[in-house]
């Protein structure tokens, strides 16, 4: 979302997209604490959680809130997105939280592709440097090899990249005509109700302290989206969208204090590489126009 000239203010806006993705850790954090929850209901409750949120601020100025032109692009944005989180969901549970939110986060990576498949705009060379050392860094996070076939769960993130990449791209298609939050409830009801016939298959009541955890995921992810689209009303994309990477650091914090996950040497260059790779992708402006005020898991 473009800041306006009056309200323009790099600070806030940094400030805000770091908190935001402070808060993203959290909420990844209290998906990986749920382990015993099915995938499916774990999302259901987080984007559940997120529309009954988001429901006052979509309906402050009436029901023209809920108007949208293109519903057909509003429900692939939420499919993709609603498979991007159960795909982020499947791997954090199963490799440590900073690789599987790094590997899940390096849509920015991904989106040059979406764009030249999609909308038939080339790739210029010196994105391709910065994609060769993202995804250089990938691979020393992921160490292709056996162990892969039998723990996939560092490719299946790396998938949930893909597809919020996708999911990024027809965010910013329909930032054209659709207002933000327009956007976001409709992500967030769709997906809702889609994963709600999908849970039915895997259901499992839960306890008092699973409850929370996913009440908690719910309400940080949440936080996530408002603060973000807050944040890109004083800061441009341009400007602020390279903080979003600070969910890396936060992410290595939260796995260290809570889950014992320590990185080693191999996963620190792989994760300064991944980051370098992604933030020059921004700086380089090669997907200015893609860039949207979501975080970058859909």
């Amino acid at each position: 979302m473009p800041a306006t000239p009056t309200a323009h203010s790099f600070a806030k806006g940094a400030f805000l997209v770091t908190a935001a993705f402070f808060f993203a850790a959290v909420y990844s954090a209290f998906c990986k604490a749920a382990t015993g929850v099915p995938s499916l209901q774990v999302v259901f409750f987080q984007y559940g959680i997120s529309l009954l949120i988001f429901i006052p601020l979509v309906l402050k100025d009436g029901v023209n809130g809920l108007k949208s032109k293109r519903m057909g692009l509003m429900c692939f944005r939420s499919l993709a997105g609603s498979i991007c989180q159960l795909l982020f969901i499947i791997s954090v549970t199963r490799i440590p939280l900073l690789d599987s939110v790094l590997l899940s986060n390096a849509a920015p990576l991904f989106i040059p592709f979406v764009i030249w498949y999609w909308l038939r705009k080339t790739v210029q060379p010196n994105v391709w440097v910065c994609l060769i050392i993202g995804l250089l860094g990938i691979c020393l996070i992921i160490r292709p090899g056996p162990d892969l076939l039998t723990n996939p769960a560092s490719l299946i993130a790396l998938l949930a990249a893909v597809f919020s990449a996708i999911a990024l791209v027809a965010t910013n298609r329909l930032s054209d005509t659709e207002n933000t939050f327009t956007i976001l409830f409709y992500n967030f009801a769709v997906s809702t109700v889609l994963l709600f016939f999908l849970c039915i298959f895997t259901w499992k009541a839960i306890n008092l302290h699973e409850t929370l955890l996913l009440v908690g995921a719910g309400v940080f992810y949440a936080l996530t989206q408002y603060l973000l689209v807050v944040a890109y009303k004083y800061a441009t994309a341009a400007e602020i969208s390279p903080f979003n990477y600070s969910v890396v650091v936060f992410s290595g914090l939260l796995g260290w204090i809570f889950f014992g996950n320590v990185p080693d040497g191999m996963d620190l260059l792989g994760t300064l590489l991944v980051c370098a790779g992604g933030i020059l992708c921004i700086k380089l402006g090669h997907h200015h126009d893609t860039t949207s005020d979501e975080p970058v898991r859909g």
